[in-house]
């Protein structure tokens, strides 16, 4: 079979969902915010990570999040959600692609994320070696749709491959690339 050559950009969806549980924090991308209850998951219950862990992933073709960290092992109990997310980014950069742009949208009942979402932004800005202002972070409450218990995400990210200056850079030929 002749070989495909490769799209300039692609796109990624993901998509998570955890129940609020007392006795954890709640963690959202990466930062830990005030609240009686966290979100239960196998790992740390970050479902934003997660959900933008599964949209890199998908920008790939490769395996799910829960295909490649399996909740049915123990090592992953209370793993904190950084680590997946590096590993899917670290398999966008081995194909040759940079992250462009993230949005996602978070849709809870309650804390409200907007006091925190510049903190948050800016985490998920640093973990992806992209700007803040590519990081779009909308907070939706779940009305209608009696899920007042329960936290989810959605993202999209972009992806685009990388020009063959930046592919050298992240070869080591060069500083990393700067910050857009």
């Amino acid at each position: 079979m002749k070989s495909q050559r490769q799209p300039k950009t692609r796109i990624g969806y993901g998509f998570d969902s955890h129940e609020f549980r007392p006795g954890i924090p709640l963690k959202i991308g990466g930062v830990v915010l005030a609240h009686d209850k966290g979100l239960g998951g196998h790992s740390d219950g970050d479902l934003l990570l997660h959900a933008i862990t599964d949209a890199l992933l998908g920008s790939m073709a490769a395996p799910d999040i829960g295909a490649l960290f399996p909740p049915s092992e123990a090592k992953w109990k209370g793993a904190d959600s950084v680590v997946f997310l590096r590993e899917a980014l670290r398999r966008v950069e081995q194909a040759g692609y940079i992250v462009t742009n993230i949005d996602s949208s978070l849709i809870l009942a309650a804390p409200k994320i907007g006091p925190h979402a510049q903190a948050i932004r800016s985490r998920v800005a640093e973990l992806l070696d992209i700007n803040p202002d590519c990081v779009g972070l909308k907070a939706k409450t779940p009305e209608g749709l009696n899920t007042e218990n329960t936290a989810m995400a959605h993202v999209v990210v972009l992806v685009e491959k990388r020009s063959q200056k930046r592919a050298s850079r992240a070869a080591g030929k060069a500083p990393s690339r700067p910050k857009r």
